[in-house]
């Protein structure tokens, strides 16, 4: 019973079928097996609903794009038909003259078949890609070239036009100086050490191409200081100095040495401890028993300072309150006062115009004083531009002066004895010049504390 059943469902199926029964009664047999599903929810809906006219109505447009590239209905009758006039004529064609080393060629080649399979044959167009299209910044471009075209319709030039139009003309017919062979005998002499010659190049261009080089400041042009590289020592400082400028040469560095004990001595003044504030057995004593001893003259102190008490409090008064007839009187003594001063300063103008000699002659020495001034600060400048600057923490220390005494001249050069390093006196002149900073000698610093251990073979020596 069942096989009957299911070879009748395979027949009813097939597309020839011809269903015997009437509609009403295959409609309500259809209606009696429907199922009732909720289709409140979009999982059921989709899983319940019959899209397949939709589906096929959306494959049937696909195939019509396809094919002929758009839907049928959207297409006129000349693109949909042609008329049949028959098969055309065709033209004689002459008989081609064979051309010698060339093959007479047969059937025509056709593209091979794997080709024409591998051929697009779709007649939809590719998606257009958007991001091919896009312009970075293109809405602000474009309201520049919008703002621009308003301004040409104004007749304003802008200001990278106007630049344009304003720099120098380029002289075009100048040729470029053909460069001289380095062994040709005749050429110009050429200084390595000279100046170099100016760009003659357009200075707009340098500008937009970033070959323009930066001007130099004119501070670095300057040095840092006048003094020169290499000092002369004195007359006195030489192998065999004359008597009067060798003293001249001990008297400076005498000088300088006593200088440098005069600071000592004020360092150990500042720091010495002074005698009067030293402790005595006395002052001890008095320290210990402070406090410990009732003296008399408490009792005298405590009964004057109640009398001064009583006599603060009694000089208190109550000041009086002032009468409209006082208030008057000082509002008049008031304005009285200020008239006084005002004509006072009226006279004091009135005799200045009798001083004008003198103030003249006061303006003039003033003027005199301020140039005196001004030419003292001058002088202070340019002493100062000899002197070292403070570039660093520390501050430079002039190197000992290199001086012999008398029983240490030598004669001649032999017997000469070498003074100082010609390492640490380049080293203190860069830093006389301010060329660098003053420094010193790093000191090490161990991290680690430095563990002494006794051997077994030191025990055994010992």
């Amino acid at each position: 019973m069942a096989s009957a059943r299911r070879l009748k469902r395979v027949a009813a199926s097939q597309p020839g079928f011809i269903n015997l029964k009437s509609a009403s009664d295959s409609a309500g047999s259809a209606s009696s097996r429907r199922k009732r599903v909720n289709k409140n929810k979009k999982k059921s809906w989709n899983k319940h609903s019959d899209i397949n006219d939709i589906d096929e109505f959306l494959e049937d447009v696909r195939h019509q794009e396809r094919t002929t590239g758009g839907l049928l209905s959207e297409k006129s009758d000349d693109s949909l038909f042609f008329l049949d006039i028959g098969q055309p004529k065709k033209a004689e064609q002459k008989e081609e003259e064979p051309v010698e080393g060339k093959k007479r060629k047969g059937k025509v080649s056709r593209p091979l078949r794997i080709d024409l399979i591998l051929q697009h044959d779709s007649l939809v167009q590719p998606p257009k890609d958007v991001l091919a299209y896009q312009q970075p910044n293109a809405k602000k471009l474009r309201r520049i070239a919008q703002k621009a075209e308003q301004l040409a319709a104004k007749g304003v030039v802008p200001r990278r036009q106007k630049q344009l139009l304003n720099r120098r003309p380029v002289d075009r017919t100048v040729k470029k100086a053909v460069t001289e062979a380095n062994n040709n005998p005749d050429r110009e002499y050429y200084d390595i050490w000279g100046q170099e010659s100016k760009n003659t190049a357009d200075p707009w261009y340098l500008q937009q191409t970033g070959k323009k080089l930066v001007k130099r400041p004119e501070k670095l042009n300057e040095k840092p200081s006048v003094l020169p590289a290499v000092e002369v020592i004195a007359p006195g400082g030489s192998y065999n100095p004359d008597f009067f400028s060798h003293q001249a040469l001990l008297q400076e560095a005498h000088d300088i040495e006593v200088k440098k004990q005069k600071e000592e001595d004020k360092i150990a003044k500042q720091l010495a401890v002074n005698r009067a504030d030293t402790a005595t057995e006395e002052t001890v004593f008095n320290e210990q028993v402070e406090g410990l001893v009732e003296e008399e003259n408490e009792e005298e102190e405590v009964a004057l300072d109640e009398e001064e008490e009583d006599g603060v409090v009694g000089a208190i008064v109550l000041a009086d309150k002032k009468t409209e007839k006082k208030r008057k009187r000082e509002k008049a003594e008031k304005i009285k006062e200020q008239q006084r001063l005002a004509d006072r300063r009226q006279t004091d103008q009135r005799q200045q115009l009798f001083q004008l000699r003198s103030i003249k002659a006061s303006i003039k020495q003033q003027a005199q004083k301020t140039q005196a001034k001004q030419i003292k600060r001058k002088a202070k400048q340019e002493a100062q531009k000899a002197q070292p600057r403070r570039l660093g923490k520390l501050k430079f220390q002039p190197q000992d002066m290199e001086v012999q005494l008398s029983d240490e001249l030598a004669g001649s050069l032999r017997r000469l004895k070498p003074e100082g390093s010609v390492l640490k006196d380049r080293f203190k002149s860069l830093q006389k010049r301010n060329l660098i900073e003053p420094r010193e000698r790093a000191k090490f610093k161990r991290r680690l504390k430095l563990k002494y251990v006794e051997k077994r073979a030191f025990r055994e020596i010992t």
